[in-house]
């Protein structure tokens, strides 16, 4: 996606988060870009799935007024975060240029760099804004280290031109066989599949990033196959990410309802012996 504004390039991004020590090495500046083609069960950024701008009220000290409805025509606009007496409503989407996140970014080069960190894309799927994720990268080499965490999902065209301007990649395997990622996540599994074997004759620093979810990606039979990915890629280490019980907490922001098809109380199961079997490093995060 890019969005056009005269002659300029612009991305949506919904977030920047400072100072962030889970989005790669060292500590880092992550840079949350808005849209995603995926739709896992699971996810826990319900305002990064829409390329759409959004508008989010917290329910938290709501008056219902209606205020902010009122001031948006019957639905929640740029006009509501205005609105609302207690500040309750935030927009969620920003259309920037490359060079203006560029000047935003550059202001802890010195500090990221001396922490052994850098900049970090993320989502929403990055993946999704080639262009503009493109220029960005461009705009960063040589002043920080560039991240990337995506969960793979483009043509390998486009993840081949990105990764070459990449210094260090956080992809995600979620499930290996193709109805069952198809189901939780609305996509196929193949082209991330083939993104991630690119990835890992590269040469480039790869973190692959494991989600368990109870009774979904945390199987034996999951688990198992993505450790065959794994080998026949030669990646010997994972992070693992148990599932965040806190994940639908931001749906009702968005207007949303969070009613995931798998028992968000069980607890995953990390099965760590399994990769150790297949001579694979795990942490878990």
């Amino acid at each position: 996606m890019k969005v056009k504004r005269g002659d300029f390039l612009k991305g949506r991004i919904f977030s920047i988060e400072e100072f962030s020590i889970f989005d790669g090495d060292g500590i880092r500046t992550t840079v949350f870009l808005k849209g995603c083609p995926l739709r896992c069960a699971w996810c826990h950024s319900p305002e990064g799935q829409k390329f759409e701008m959004e508008y989010l009220r917290s329910p938290n000290g709501c008056l219902s007024c209606g205020a902010c409805l009122a001031a948006g025509g019957g639905r929640l606009t740029a006009a509501s975060v205005d609105a609302c007496p207690r500040n309750l409503v935030r927009a969620a989407g920003e259309d920037v240029e490359p060079e203006q996140l560029y000047r935003r970014l550059s202001r802890h080069f010195d500090m990221l760099n001396h922490a052994g960190g850098g900049v970090t894309f993320s989502g929403g799927e990055p993946l999704a804004q080639p262009e503009f994720l493109y220029e960005c990268l461009c705009l960063l080499r040589g002043r920080t280290n560039r991240g990337l965490q995506t969960s793979g999902y483009a043509t390998n065209a486009i993840f081949s031109r990105i990764l070459g301007e990449c210094d260090l990649l956080l992809f995600d395997l979620k499930l290996i066989d193709e109805a069952t990622h198809k189901r939780y996540t609305g996509v196929s599994s193949e082209p991330i599949l083939d993104n991630y074997h690119t990835a890992a004759a590269s040469g480039k620093r790869l973190l692959t990033r494991i989600p368990l979810i109870p009774g979904v990606t945390d199987t034996e039979e999951n688990v198992t196959a993505i450790c065959r990915v794994m080998q026949e890629s030669n990646v010997a280490y994972a992070e693992l990410l148990p599932y965040n019980r806190l994940a639908g907490s931001k749906y009702p922001l968005a207007g949303r309802v969070y009613d995931p098809p798998f028992n968000t109380e069980q607890v995953p199961a990390v099965r760590q012996e399994i990769f150790a079997a297949h001579g694979i490093q795990t942490k878990i995060l």
